[in-house]
């Protein structure tokens, strides 16, 4: 797995109009490129952009605050989804497998989202034909095992979190 290894003062986002402003504090711990249905329509898009990051790691560096809104998706918990209460721009997911403990960054939200490049491809069974996945990025038809994808850090960090270590 390559590492996504950008400075975080690099690693700012926010919605639409500017009301919520965030900073990751490290790099994430990892990067998905989710092909799934789910991800299409929530993003929009072909596939979503998602960056794994420890909760501790995300920081509002602005007055406002996301709303929490719980939003159905294809496990049965559904996640709770942070948007901005003005434009509605969904910043980062709390997924019902990972808790308030690792959020999910939608990563389309950075001002400069060509930071973050996925370190693995994941539903690839239902991309769209015309998206051409990089050469040696793993990609799996379905989930992946982390155990097989992640490295080392990724593990631990994942690790550290669910211990409520930093």
């Amino acid at each position: 797995m390559k590492e996504n290894s950008q400075r975080s003062d690099r690693l700012v986002g926010g919605c639409a109009c500017g009301h919520v402003r965030y900073r990751l504090e490290s790099a994430p711990i990892v990067v998905h490129g989710c092909h799934c249905r789910y991800c299409q329509r929530m993003s929009g898009s072909a596939f979503a952009v998602n960056a794994m990051i420890e909760a501790d790691r995300l920081t509002l560096i602005s007055d406002g605050k996301p709303d929490a809104v719980h939003t159905p998706s294809t496990l049965p918990a559904g996640q709770i989804i942070y948007r901005c209460p003005h434009c509605f721009v969904a910043l980062w997911s709390h997924h019902s497998l990972l808790g308030e403990t690792i959020p999910i960054v939608f990563a389309g939200t950075l001002d400069d989202a060509s930071q973050l490049v996925p370190d693995v491809h994941c539903f690839t069974a239902t991309k769209h034909a015309w998206v051409a996945l990089p050469e040696g990025i793993p990609a799996f038809e379905g989930d992946y095992d982390s155990e097989l994808v992640w490295s080392a850090e990724a593990k631990s960090r994942v690790e550290l979190a669910f211990r409520g270590e930093p």
